[in-house]
């Protein structure tokens, strides 16, 4: 892998992670795109596709390091506030942690191929607009109070069925954000609190699935007698890409908590709808391949 390829994988992961556009679907065009996805260099690829995610961590540590502060405090009897919203985001990275490692190599090998992919685009597309619809009152029930709740009102009920829905992003091409933050909505939260929520829970559930798929590399890299992420694409380009990340990542972050407050989801849903046709074509035109 070139450097400026990792610019680019960088850049793509870090302005999608958090965004509920399905970073998966944009990866897996951008590598294909690039000429990655080659024999020799898919298993490396596919890593450091997770692995990246480190650098949406860090943008999301940075630009809320007062609230991990708290928490921190929390632990140590200092801040209720901080040990409650601790709490809450335990209780909601539990049912992916539990499920995940239960379904991961199922889903591996039945929904990482186009159709399944593009499928998700689709639906969580409509999703999102039917929330918008929702919030403004439509379908014959009373619109969201547009004040709702802030990160602090979180009930452990509430945190725990965010957590449920994020499993549903197990699904290549769902969104883990899309999920989480229209979570949040559904359980009350402000738009602007629903994203800052989702982009704590990403902490613990990015930096799990980045921590595996490290480790799952280096483990068959060893068994197998064959060359780690690190050997195929190079550790200067692999740092290179989590820089480039944790940089736009905290650009997208900032961006999207504006957005939400003044336009809702329903944009989301349409330009996931343009990706999902982008991606069958690119299949059917034998530009992109998505396979487990």
């Amino acid at each position: 892998m070139e450097w400026w390829q990792a610019v680019v994988l960088g850049i793509v992961e870090g302005v999608t992670e958090y965004l509920p556009i399905s970073s998966t679907g944009h990866l897996v065009i951008t590598a294909d795109l690039l000429g990655l996805k080659t024999p020799e260099k898919q298993a490396a690829v596919d890593a450091f596709s997770i692995a990246v995610q480190g650098g949406a961590i860090l943008a999301v540590l940075t630009l809320y390091w007062g609230r991990v502060r708290h928490m921190v405090r929390g632990v140590f009897g200092k801040d209720a506030t901080g040990l409650r919203l601790l709490v809450n985001l335990f209780l909601a990275f539990l049912p992916a942690a539990i499920i995940g490692l239960a379904v991961h190599g199922w889903v591996e090998a039945h929904l990482m191929a186009t159709g399944p992919v593009a499928l998700a685009l689709v639906v969580g597309g409509a999703y999102m607009m039917g929330i918008d619809q929702l919030r403004q009152g439509r379908f014959g029930l009373p619109p969201a109070d547009a004040r709702g709740k802030g990160i602090d009102d979180l009930t452990p009920l509430n945190a725990l069925t965010i957590g449920l829905l994020q499993c549903i992003a197990m699904w290549p091409g769902t969104s883990r954000s899309m999920m989480t933050i229209t979570g949040g909505m559904l359980v009350g939260l402000r738009p602007r609190a629903a994203a800052e929520f989702s982009f704590l829970l990403g902490l613990p559930t990015l930096g799990a699935a980045a921590a595996y798929a490290v480790a799952k590399n280096l483990y068959r890299a060893l068994a197998n007698d064959e060359p780690s992420m690190f050997e195929v694409l190079g550790a200067p380009n692999i740092i290179i890409g989590l820089a480039v990340a944790t940089l736009s990542a905290a650009l997208a972050v900032r961006w999207l908590v504006a957005f939400l407050n003044r336009h809702g989801l329903s944009a989301f849903g349409w330009y996931r709808l343009a990706l999902a046709a982008l991606l069958v074509v690119l299949s059917i035109g034998g530009f992109v391949k998505v396979a487990g």
